[in-house]
């Protein structure tokens, strides 16, 4: 039955990596680039869409290089990009604290973190770059917190064993995207970069199968606009919020990678999505989205529950012998810094057993009580006061003397479009970075990974990369008449005139809020054959009703959020599809994907690498029909796959 859900197509293959040694693959790849000289690259244009970390960094670094940018966001300003929201760090194998950290090991752990479903040469070069990106960002003057002498200073992370993470208090993210912020600032007054915030890219123009331009919409005025250019980089971030509660801003959305997807770029491991162990828990049906407390937290935080279920004593009132320091217990090697996928089923099975904190059941506590004792409460404040206040002003308990309560929630997604080595789509010309792509953190991305990825992506890795595509020009100019064109541009007008002409009773939030329930149900941290199943019956049946039932109020000649909601979601239905599809066909469980029916007699997830050792590259074949599905399969020359254990 389940068959006829997909049909297999032809394997695919990375011919952009060199092959030889890991350890020099990446120079020897950008030796064998081809390259653009300076007077040539003022010729070439190149539009970026998205403005975060990996989008900044990319249009700054290429504006810099003398190419001309044009760059997209939806959002009021380029620094209100969702890269802001990252608070933790970002690893880097600088090795400053002596304790055994190398460029091998942090490619270790990522390979393992992942669950052996990553490509170990795209990990291996992010293992490389990552020196770098610090030295990158200090130049800049972001202020990474240091120690007494003045070094850079670090923490530790979940999945590793050493201090690896450079850290701005907790709000990392925000002191990194200033970073890249300014340096595209700096462009933009340079005349090197033209910024067009508020608008959404709706549709990619793919010309003579090459990416050539994108069609948006001002969400201000309505107006529908094509761009044209010589390449396109799409760095337009996750789609956590196809769950509807996530920790992700509400206008993060898929719509500008799903819409380049059913144009040909080929969709890998949808199904792999993070589940974040350590985040404020649901309150009520009156939220939008979920808070992340930063996994730095679990450095001196200990995570535990009642011995007993149905414990509903406050916690000061619960003794030293009747709770429960599950991670400490189970995992005694890395305590509270097993990595995340392994902490939320940790944390759902407690719950699952009635020893849940809170309401509902569905909480468990981080508690600091031990670190104020050893440290000082100043101590503690140094380290991650903001993020104390953060949790003092949403749940109205102060932490410093009520240990916390957490519960896992949507975070990261590490499918994405597919990619080479060079970051390049099977749409030549269109290059995705960031976690717009599914390149290097396999089923479960390890903490402070995201962050280091964007950067390397924008700052080192694509402006490489692209030097090799944007050579092979020039490129014959395309017209604003020409039928590709007008017929992308069509396309878009087309479908924002059907979501108003709907007109329906019921709101673009009530089918997104049941469509969230229907994939953390079925979809979210555990799944089975049986649930699945009837999550793609379910949608299937939710997305009809939407296109009979939607309300989108006004019109699309003004500013019009309704609007702007309802393409998103409606991109949404379609990529839920496929992640539950994906989920199917891999009957395995690693990492962030857990199956029910595949799993170690102790509850770990079981992996068949005989049969599922590669990537699932899905390929768009219309509304309705059966997706294709081309494997490109994973070779282990470095890192041997073994049953992945941090006991």
């Amino acid at each position: 039955m389940t068959m006829n859900l997909w049909n297999e197509g032809d394997p695919i293959a990375d011919t952009a990596a060199p092959d030889g040694p890991i350890e020099t693959r990446w120079e020897r790849r950008r030796f064998g680039a081809k390259l653009v000289n300076p007077a040539n690259r003022r010729k070439l244009s190149v539009i970026v869409v998205g403005t975060g970390l990996a989008g900044g960094s990319a249009a700054a670094t290429l504006a810099e290089a003398g190419y001309r940018v044009r760059s997209y966001c939806y959002q009021d300003s380029p620094r209100r990009a969702h890269s802001i929201a990252a608070q933790g760090g970002i690893n880097a194998a600088k090795n400053y604290r002596n304790d055994g950290d190398s460029i091998y090991r942090l490619f270790y752990d990522t390979v393992k973190g992942g669950d052996f479903r990553a490509r170990e040469s795209n990990v291996y070069r992010l293992a490389q770059v990552s020196v770098n990106i610090i030295d990158q960002c200090v130049a800049q003057g972001v202020p990474f917190a240091r120690e007494y002498g003045g070094l850079l200073d670090n923490r530790s992370f979940g999945g590793t064993q050493v201090s690896r993470t450079f850290y701005a208090r907790g709000q990392t993210g925000q002191q990194l995207l200033l970073g890249a912020y300014q340096a595209m600032e700096r462009q933009i007054a340079a005349g090197n970069i033209e910024m067009f915030a508020r608008h959404e890219m709706l549709e990619l123009v793919v010309l003579d199968g090459r990416a050539r331009g994108i069609v948006v919409r001002d969400l201000v005025t309505g107006e529908i606009t094509t761009d044209l250019a010589d390449a396109v980089v799409l760095a337009s971030g996750g789609y956590g919020n196809v769950f509807f509660l996530s920790t992700n801003a509400k206008g993060c959305n898929v719509t500008a990678t799903w819409r380049a997807h059913r144009k040909g770029a080929l969709f890998a491991n949808p199904c792999y999505t993070q589940i974040h162990p350590t985040c404020i828990p649901e309150s009520g049906t009156h939220q939008s989205k979920l808070t992340l407390m930063s996994e730095s937290l679990r450095n001196d935080g200990r995570v535990w529950v009642p011995l007993r279920a149905g414990d509903d004593r406050a916690p000061a009132d619960i003794p030293e012998d009747e709770r429960d320091y599950y991670l400490e217990r189970i995992y005694p090697a890395f305590g509270n810094l097993v990595p995340r996928d392994i902490a939320s089923r940790a944390a759902k099975n407690v719950c699952d057993e009635g020893r849940g904190v809170g309401p509902g059941g569905l909480g468990v506590y981080l508690d600091f009580a031990d670190a104020i004792g050893r440290l000082g409460r100043a101590a503690v404040e140094a380290k991650y006061g903001n993020l104390f206040e953060m949790y003092q002003r949403i749940t109205g308990e102060d932490p410093y003397v009520t240990p916390m309560r957490i519960y896992p929630a949507v975070h990261y997604t590490m499918g994405g479009l597919w990619v080479d080595y060079d970051l390049q789509s099977t749409i030549p010309g269109l290059f995705v970075v960031g976690e717009a792509n599914f390149s290097d953190h396999g089923a479960n991305r390890l903490g402070a990974s995201a962050l280091m990825q964007g950067l390397a992506d924008g700052y080192f890795v694509l402006p490489n990369t692209i030097n090799d595509y944007l050579a092979s020009g020039p490129f014959p100019s395309v017209a604003a008449d020409h039928p590709a064109v007008v017929d992308a541009r069509s396309s878009v007008r087309d479908r924002l005139a059907k979501l108003l002409s709907v007109d329906g009773d019921r709101t673009v939030d009530s089918f997104h809020r049941e469509l969230g329930h229907i994939m953390w149900e079925y979809c979210g941290m555990e799944r089975t054959e049986e649930g699945l199943t009837k999550a793609i019956s379910l949608i299937r049946s939710l997305r009809e009703e939407f296109w009979t039932r939607v309300k989108v109020p006004g019109t699309g000649e003004q500013l019009n959020q309704n609007l702007e909601r309802a393409g998103r979601v409606a991109d949404f239905f379609e990529l839920a599809e496929l992640m539950c599809i994906d989920a199917l066909h891999r009957a395995e469980s690693c990492g962030g994907h857990f199956r029910a029916e595949s799993q170690t007699p102790d509850g770990e997830a079981l992996r068949h690498d005989d049969e599922f050792s590669y990537v699932a590259a899905w390929e768009f074949a219309g509304t309705g029909e059966p997706p294709v599905l081309h494997k490109e399969v994973l070779d282990f020359e470095y890192v041997h796959p073994t049953q992945r254990s941090y006991k």
